[in-house]
């Protein structure tokens, strides 16, 4: 980090941007970015501050594809000593409703990622959860701080479905968590809570005091479903589906959310731009704007 006159800054986590969005509260809610589907990379060399710069020369080309396709990439490593004899894997992650999905496959050089991309290699189906820990302290230190101890905490007890990961968004809710299938982005996790999410999410529950949101839905459902979860609505995963989303006038919303055996309910909520004397960012500048949502009211149907 640099002061306004240039000097470089040493890093302190007390002061990092996470925790003081922890001291002043910022709000997770609807904070998590669009992340409908995800290319998974493993890879075992240092991170550059932009993730897709560590793949050989492809790189322009598997970010040009992913953003045709609507795929988030994304570098993983496991946490922990690395076995540089094994191959490299990489993974494709589907999350939008009723479509959630994971494959695996082996990575022998970067360029496979075109042939993955393209359909050529559809990997092996996997029925199991997938959680990233974003840990890219070049990008930011407070990720690597705090989502580090995150990581060894989930590796312990499920070595097989935890990676650290490259930027996901949202560095001031570090530690940040996301668990795939179904794109559920996590922030503020500390270490204990961590296999708590994750046991949640095997009795196909979510964790509402953590929950960003879920990367599959624009955050105006986001919203709608927390403010529906806080009301005493269900917490079930697979509830409170979009059916219908009605913009009025300014930024106003009603949304129509399923729940299951019961109906509609339509919730209302709007957004609103605050300015905060504060960096969003370590490496960021104040005053910032975040986005906040406020409730109105819900209706059953």
């Amino acid at each position: 980090m640099r002061r306004a006159d240039g000097v470089a800054e040493r890093y302190r986590a007390e002061t990092g941007c996470a925790a003081l969005a922890d001291w002043r509260g910022d709000s997770l809610v609807a904070t998590a970015p669009p992340a409908e589907r995800w290319l998974l990379i493993e890879s075992r060399n240092p991170w550059p501050r932009n993730a897709l710069t560590a793949l050989s020369h492809s790189a322009g080309e598997v970010a040009r594809r992913c953003a045709e396709l609507g795929y988030r990439p994304a570098l993983i490593r496991r946490y922990g000593r690395i076995d540089r004899s094994a191959p490299r894997r990489w993974g494709l992650v589907d999350c939008r409703p009723g479509r959630e999905s994971v494959r695996w496959g082996v990575l022998p050089s970067d360029e496979h990622l075109l042939e993955v991309l393209s359909g050529a290699d559809p990997g092996e189906v996997s029925h199991e959860p997938v959680y990233l820990v974003c840990t890219h302290g070049r990008h930011d230190a407070c990720c690597a701080v705090r989502g580090r101890p995150v990581a060894a905490a989930l590796a312990a007890a499920y070595p097989e479905r935890t990676w650290e990961c490259s930027h996901v968004g949202g560095d001031r809710f570090a530690a940040n968590v996301v668990v795939l299938p179904h794109g559920l982005f996590y922030g503020h996790v500390a270490a204990p809570r961590a296999v708590e999410l994750a046991k949640h999410y095997d009795e196909g529950l979510v964790v509402p005091d953590l929950l960003r949101g879920s990367g599959a839905f624009v955050p105006p459902v986001q919203a709608a479903q927390h403010f529906a979860r806080a009301a005493g609505h269900s917490l079930v995963v697979d509830d409170l589906g979009p059916r219908a989303l009605r913009q009025l006038a300014g930024n106003h919303w009603q949304v129509d959310l399923a729940l299951s055996g019961t109906g509609l309910i339509t919730v209302e909520v709007s957004a609103h731009l605050d300015t905060v004397d504060a960096k969003l960012t370590c490496a960021g500048t104040a005053p910032a704007t975040v986005r906040r949502f406020q409730f109105h009211g819900i209706t059953s149907s």
